[in-house]
C-alpha cells in the first residue's frame, strides 16, 4: 500500500483520485485479489452531493430504527427518529416522532418518550415518561419519573425515583430527592432537594452573583411557595415552609415558616392615571 497510494493519479476526466486503481497495481504485481460481496448495495454506494448523503443518512437511521424495534421499542414513525450516538433501550420502551438522541444514552425498561425531545448523554430508569418537546442533556432520570412538556434537564441533574420535573422548568446540577416536585415555571439550579419537596410555580435558585456559583441545601418534606427566590448560599431545613412571594436570603431553621416580603397596602381613594 506505500508503493501503491503515492501512484495514484487523478488524470481522469472527472479529476478524482480513485482507490479502485490499486486493484489493477495489485494485479500486476501477482498479488491475489479477493472478492466480498456485501449485504446492500448502500454499504459501498458513493456520495457526491447533499442528496445522496441524505438518502444514505435515511438508510443508517432506518438500520438503527430496526434494531430498536427488534430489541424491545415501539416507534410510532421508524421514519422520524434519530440516533446519533449508541442508544441502548430494554422492554416495552415507547418512542414517539421526531425524537432525537445524541451521545450515549439509555432507556430501561417502559420507558415512555413524548414527540420531539432531545435526550443526550443521560441515563433513564425504568418507567420514566419524558413528555413532548423536552431537553434532556447529560442528567439521571430515576424510575418512574414525570419530565414535561418542555422542561429542560441540563448536565449534573439527578433525579430520583418519582420525581416531577414540570412544563418550562429547568435544572442544572440538581440533586431531587424521591418524590419531590418542581411542577412548572421554575429554575433549580445547583441545588441539593430532599425527598417530598413541593417547589411552587417562579421560584428561582439565585445561585450566581456575577462571578461564583454558590450552592442552595433544601431538606425533605419542605414547602416552597410561588415566585419565591433562593439567595444561594443558603439552607432550607427540613419540614419548613417558604411563604409565596418571598426572597429568601438567610438560613431557615427547621419546621419555621419564612415569609420575607413586603406588607401590602391598600390605598382607597386612588385614582388611575388618564391620557392626556
Amino acid at each position: 500500500m506505500k508503493d501503491w497510494l503515492p501512484q495514484l493519479s487523478n488524470h481522469n476526466a472527472q479529476g478524482e483520485y480513485y482507490l479502485t486503481d490499486i486493484i489493477a497495481m495489485a494485479a500486476d504485481r501477482g498479488v491475489e485479489i479477493a472478492v466480498a460481496r456485501p449485504a446492500s448495495e448502500y454499504e459501498v454506494q458513493g456520495v457526491n452531493n447533499r442528496l445522496q448523503l441524505a438518502e444514505l443518512e435515511r438508510w443508517v437511521q432506518r438500520q438503527e430504527a430496526d434494531r430498536l424495534m427488534t430489541e424491545g421499542a415501539t416507534l410510532a414513525d421508524p421514519a422520524r427518529v434519530d440516533v446519533r450516538g449508541e442508544l441502548s433501550v430494554g422492554q416495552d420502551v415507547l418512542i414517539d416522532v421526531n425524537v432525537v438522541f445524541e451521545g450515549k444514552v439509555s432507556l430501561a425498561d417502559g420507558v415512555s418518550i413524548g414527540p420531539g425531545c432531545v435526550i443526550r448523554d443521560s441515563q433513564v430508569a425504568a418507567g420514566a415518561k419524558i413528555e413532548a418537546h423536552s431537553v434532556i442533556d447529560g442528567a439521571d432520570v430515576g424510575a418512574g419519573a414525570s419530565i414535561g412538556p418542555f422542561a429542560r434537564l441540563r448536565p449534573g441533574t439527578r433525579l430520583a425515583a418519582r420525581t416531577k420535573v414540570g412544563n418550562f422548568v429547568e435544572t442544572k446540577k440538581a440533586d431531587v430527592g424521591e418524590g419531590s416536585k418542581i411542577n412548572h415555571l421554575s429554575y433549580v439550579g445547583d441545588t441539593s432537594l430532599g425527598r417530598n419537596v413541593n417547589v411552587g410555580a417562579g421560584t428561582i435558585t439565585c445561585n450566581y452573583d456575577g462571578v461564583n456559583k454558590s450552592r442552595t441545601v433544601i431538606g425533605d418534606d419542605v414547602f416552597v411557595g410561588s415566585n419565591t427566590s433562593l439567595v444561594a448560599p443558603v439552607s432550607i431545613a427540613s419540614g419548613s415552609t417558604v411563604g409565596a412571594g418571598s426572597t429568601i436570603t438567610r438560613d431557615v431553621a427547621e419546621s419555621e415558616l419564612a415569609v420575607a416580603r413586603a406588607r401590602q397596602r391598600n390605598i382607597s381613594g386612588w385614582e388611575r392615571p388618564t391620557k392626556k
